[in-house]
């Protein structure tokens, strides 16, 4: 069934520095099909639609001030209206008019690193963004992991994509960003700020079918206005609805150009990251107070996900089995909900009522989460339990935060996922070490106490029993790391206190 739609405005996007403007482009598709159906540019490819393989990998680009940001971006859960008013490449953008390869594509000719070649343009396009962002900076192997965290070979073997990847930066460079294309951003920005204050104004914005306000009032008037209005941010997982479910929006709202929700504010007692900031951002700025979170951060879907999703996004979505919230649960953090009636607070767990369910109400939108800022005497750690070690769901995660005074734990916090209908608290389990002793003695119990505080079901990650197991052992890895190097982090946090 065809849902009625109204309108929606022109689609003006640069692809490799030529200016396309699409009519009628349904507030729905995505990226991919505009690329692939519409512009008849194959090169990108169609492999699982989930964001999974990075077969659909292009870059993205916008005016940040006076600089161009690029990075890269899985099209085909990226819907077309988000890259409105920005630059795009996909592979046919790269190569020279004279026929010379970009130094992505010639060193992965030189290194051997395409065989099938079905998911060699998703690479290039990974490759060409790292490229671009590397500048100067050599880039190294782990660097060219974590880039390629988001794309998936099958015959080739990572090998010789990863020497590619290193061997870049010796070949003949081919940036992306030039001074032409940014006065070309520039005018483009100017109309399409034309089309969005048309779109937004009260008289017409129920002629418009894709809405992105960039101001934060914009949002909660059109929130108000169009309840009904399908919500998104990066897109990460609504896209998955539309590819996968064939779910179908009259009407779409998209949060990511609003300023005001695109920054992180540091405070002395916590830090405050808009719901539109970022995956890749968000962790940036917890990592930056608390570094032992890297390893997580890094294993939180592949790159390209985490360049387009958002935090907000992830936390209002309420999947059971989404990573980010056990860990803020565990580090104590509200989220602060909007709308043109005010704004409420709460803590993250309070957010939830059920399965993919929420205490918001239909005119609300989530603005802030608010997480605290590390203290003295604080153990932090998060464990994520999957099948392979990157761009993979949780089949448990686990995030503990216990404050430890004279060896006696004086505050506990626990954040579960993957175990319950809804990312959790386990309040026994808190209850079980709080005015404890932290001992091993303690330990066990707590563990039993953690195991028997969820009943999670069997399904295709992992059984029942096995996540209750693991739940326990997961403590006792944090009780046998706080007898080592854990213990570090407490000195480390005193000294960057007392300084």
């Amino acid at each position: 069934m065809t849902l009625r739609q109204a309108p929606t405005k022109p689609l003006r996007f640069l692809k490799g520095g030529v200016l396309h403007t699409l009519h009628e482009v349904p507030p729905d598709r995505t990226l991919l099909e505009v690329l692939r159906e519409d512009l008849h540019h194959t090169g990108t490819k169609e492999g699982c639609g989930e964001g999974d393989c990075g077969a659909c990998t292009v870059v993205v680009g916008h005016l940040h001030g006076s600089k161009l940001q690029t990075h890269a971006a899985n099209s085909c859960i990226k819907l077309a209206h988000a890259v409105d008013g920005m630059a795009l490449w996909t592979v046919e953008d790269l190569g020279a008019p004279d026929g010379r390869l970009h130094p992505a594509q010639e060193a992965l000719v030189q290194c051997h690193g395409s065989q099938c070649g079905f998911c060699t343009p998703g690479f290039v396009m990974s490759m060409a963004a790292l490229c671009e962002q590397a500048g100067d900076t050599p880039i190294t192997r782990e660097r060219a992991q974590q880039a390629l965290s988001g794309n998936l070979c099958r015959c080739t073997g990572y090998r010789p994509i990863l020497d590619a990847a290193c061997r870049m930066q010796s070949l003949p460079p081919a940036p992306l960003d030039s001074p032409v294309l940014r006065k070309q951003l520039k005018a483009l920005a100017k109309v399409v700020a034309v089309d969005k204050a048309a779109a937004t104004s009260h008289a017409q914005s129920a002629d418009s079918a894709y809405l992105a306000p960039s101001t934060l009032p914009a949002l909660l008037a059109l929130r108000q206005a169009h309840p009904e209005a399908q919500l998104v941010a990066g897109c990460t997982d609504v896209g998955l609805w539309v590819t996968k479910q064939h779910r179908q929006f009259a009407r779409v709202l998209d949060t990511t150009r609003v300023e005001e929700l695109r920054q992180v504010d540091r405070y002395p007692h916590h830090i405050a990251i808009g719901a539109a900031v970022s995956l890749q951002d968000a962790f940036a700025a917890l990592v930056k107070d608390r570094p032992q979170l890297q390893s997580f951060a890094d294993r939180f879907a592949g790159l390209p996900v985490r360049n387009a999703g958002t935090l907000g996004g992830n936390v209002a979505n309420g999947s059971p089995i989404g990573d980010s919230m056990p860990l803020l649960i565990a580090l104590g953090s509200h989220i602060v909900l909007a709308s043109t009636r005010g704004y409420r607070e709460m803590p993250l767990e309070s957010l939830y009522t059920g399965y993919r369910q929420t205490c918001m109400a239909a005119d609300e939108v989530l603005a802030y989460i608010k997480v605290p800022r590390p203290q003295r005497g604080q153990l932090a750690r998060v464990y994520k339990i999957s099948k392979r070690t990157e761009d993979d769901i949780s089949a448990v995660c686990l995030a503990l935060q216990l404050q430890i005074h004279k060896g006696q734990v004086t505050q506990a916090s626990v954040g579960a996922g993957g175990v319950a209908a809804t990312p959790a608290r386990a309040r026994a389990t808190e209850a079980a070490l709080r005015g404890q002793p932290w001992t091993e003695a303690t330990v066990r119990a707590a563990m039993e106490t953690l195991r028997a505080e969820f009943s999670p079901i069997s399904d295709m990650r992992a059984s029942g029993d096995y996540r209750r197991q693991v739940l326990g052992n997961l403590l006792w890895r944090f009780w046998l790391e706080s007898q080592g190097a854990i213990a570090t982090d407490i000195h480390r946090l005193d000294l960057e206190l007392q300084a």
